[in-house]
């Protein structure tokens, strides 16, 4: 049977020392930085736990941003206020433990992560990531980011269109 995840906010009861992705800079801010981050109020991090023993088997981080209007895609960009900047979600982390990959938890946090940024109350315009890999790339862009700014590496997903589960 699969594994059940339950996501939250990280808090004081998580053990994070056991988590491994393989990257040692995700582990690493997740062991050392993320809960001083949190209380700085400078980025939200969420973990999803295995339903059976309650350890971390994937975290993300979300914080608002903005992205200059002129960087968007002309498609995206068309439509919206002709304001210098738009508010967007910045997902910085994503990462998944070692031992709970190929269960498609990297989407469903970042499922997660649309649906937080859909149902805030404060407006945001799209979820963006700087992806750290061409791998990463490939992981958003088939979840529907596309391209833009100066590199291949930024990506954006408007959320106009997506609509919450929830």
């Amino acid at each position: 049977m699969p594994a059940r995840f339950v996501i939250g906010p990280l808090g004081p009861g998580h053990d994070r020392e056991g988590f491994t992705c393989g990257v040692d800079a995700l582990d690493r801010y997740l062991r050392a930085q993320a809960t001083q981050d949190v209380r700085r109020r400078v980025t939200a991090c969420y973990v999803a736990t295995d339903g059976a023993g309650g350890r971390i088997a994937g975290y993300y981080t979300l914080a608002a941003g903005g992205v200059l209007l002129m960087d968007l895609p002309p498609l995206l960009s068309k439509k919206l206020p002709r304001y210098p900047s738009v508010p967007v979600a910045r997902l910085g982390r994503l990462a998944v433990d070692s031992s709970f990959r190929g269960r498609k938890l990297g989407s469903t946090l970042l499922w997660d992560a649309i649906e937080r940024s859909l149902r805030s109350e404060v407006a945001v315009f799209a979820l963006v990531v700087d992806a750290k890999d061409d791998q990463a790339v490939a992981f958003y862009r088939h979840h529907g980011f596309v391209p833009f700014g100066p590199t291949s590496k930024q990506l954006v997903l408007p959320l106009t269109n997506l609509r919450s589960r929830g």
